[in-house]
């Protein structure tokens, strides 16, 4: 049954092709709203979290700082308002979950940049 499920999703979930970003790094999510018959893109940048699931139910989720509020989005990777992806900044950590992180703030809240 489990096989099945994944056939199913890799012949008929359209892959779109992302950048590879992983915990730690600081991302660019453009998504589109749609407003009545309108639809705008709105970005929303901030740093991964985690990253969970695989195939077609993989999610991610991203943190960000809105003032002095901790505002974190989850979003799925097959979503199909998700425009691009941008990576900003590849950030250094020995955790694939850095929940950790949002216990942090002012200078203790900052990621070192990876060299690759």
């Amino acid at each position: 049954m489990e096989s099945l499920v994944k056939f199913v999703q890799d012949e008929f979930v359209t892959r779109k092709d992302l950048p590879e970003f992983g915990a730690g790094d600081t991302i660019t999510v453009y998504y589109e709203i749609k407003e009545g018959s309108k639809t705008r893109t709105q970005f929303f940048r901030g740093v991964v979290i985690q990253k969970r699931g695989s195939g077609s139910s993989e999610t991610f989720t991203i943190r960000k700082m809105s003032g002095s509020i901790g505002v974190e989005r989850i979003f799925p990777i097959n979503l199909p308002a998700l425009q691009k992806i941008e990576v900003n900044k590849r950030g250094k950590v020995r955790r694939a979950r850095i929940y950790y992180f949002r216990g942090l703030t002012g200078k203790k809240a900052r990621i070192k940049e990876s060299r690759h």
